[in-house]
């Protein structure tokens, strides 16, 4: 019975999301019917405004919008169960700094061969990749939740402090170009760079169908997932991969986004109270996508009296879920 309540809930969420999404691509000051979104996409006429708005600003934005949400709360899942910490995310940790320094090395190199596309996506997710990897080696040295989590803040400073080096040498326009990414961003992704994000993106979500059984038996510890048949360190090079590759790919276009990554998967083991992956993963991908799509429907309605960062939006939500995350457990320094 609680199978079925978990389904049922599962399909309210998607229709919510659908419903949501649509809504989306509905706003801003241009009304669009649905034969200029529908030709948009099968008979696309440069001529035609209504069609150029819909295809080349509002397809990419609520596409991004539900890939970046959706991507960043499997990441934080992954992470939080990995590392058995509820305060383990992306941008907590410093995956999403390490995705910044190598995008900021790219743009501001001088080099043009990372100034292109590609050169961006490689560089964000061999930075993520990286700073994964050293999360993991630190990991093994420390116990502590609390401990792992000043690391990862310790990381992000040290992160920061390299950046502001880069900046203080760049160009002026590399620099702007660097800030503006910065700020975190569902705008800048246009309709022909759709296709290679869509491509990583699902391959990443392939890999996921091997590591729910893993992450079912992660649950109970490593010693224990080892004791039941489960090829740790290949499913630690698995997750390390899916992580990078939704962290890097993400911030590699949208900018470093905080909190949706640590607060939705916090969210969804409150609604669902199951430790069964295939239901969290897919419920985390839905309700990251909800909410980045909501926060942007936030800004949408504020653009025309003032221009808000999607960071500062995020920060609303996903800060005081922090707070109760700290308070539910109780958790002190002196940890």
């Amino acid at each position: 019975m609680k199978v079925r309540l978990y389904e049922r809930f599962t399909i309210f969420l998607g229709l919510l999301l659908v419903i949501l999404s649509l809504l989306h691509l509905q706003s801003g000051e241009v009304t669009i019917s649905f034969s200029d979104a529908w030709n948009a996409l099968f008979s696309f006429d440069e001529q035609n405004q209504y069609q150029v708005i819909f295809r080349e600003l509002r397809l990419p934005r609520t596409s991004i919008s539900l890939l970046a949400g959706a991507g960043l709360s499997i990441a934080g899942l992954l992470m939080q169960t990995f590392f058995n910490n509820p305060l383990a995310g992306p941008s907590i940790l410093g995956v999403s700094s390490g995705s910044s320094l190598f995008v900021a090395l790219a743009l501001m190199s001088g080099l043009t061969l990372f100034t292109s596309t590609f050169g961006i996506i490689t560089a964000a997710i061999i930075g993520a990749f990286i700073y994964s990897l050293l999360l993991l080696l630190f990991s093994s040295f420390v116990r502590s939740n609390v401990s792992l989590l000043i690391i990862g803040i310790m990381l992000s400073s040290f992160t920061n402090s390299i950046i502001q080096m880069i900046q203080a040498v760049s160009d002026v326009n590399a620099l702007k170009a660097f800030t503006i990414w910065g700020f975190g961003s569902l705008q800048q992704v246009n309709y022909n760079q759709l296709s290679p994000i869509m491509i990583c993106f699902l391959a990443a979500l392939g890999m996921l169908v091997f590591l729910v059984k893993p992450l079912n038996s992660y649950v109970l510890g490593e010693d224990r997932a080892e004791q039941l048949g489960i090829n740790t360190k290949r499913v630690k090079t698995m997750l390390i991969i899916c992580v990078a590759v939704f962290t890097g790919l993400i911030t590699a276009y949208c900018g470093p986004i905080a909190f949706v990554g640590l607060a939705v998967p916090n969210i969804v083991k409150l609604l669902y109270k199951t430790c069964n992956h295939w239901y969290l993963l897919t419920a985390s991908a839905i309700v990251g996508a909800l909410l980045l799509l909501f926060c942007d429907l936030i800004i949408l309605n504020l653009e025309s009296f003032i221009q808000v960062p999607l960071n500062s939006i995020t920060s609303i939500f996903g800060a005081p879920v922090v707070i109760w995350i700290l308070l539910k457990n109780n958790i002190h320094v002196k940890d």
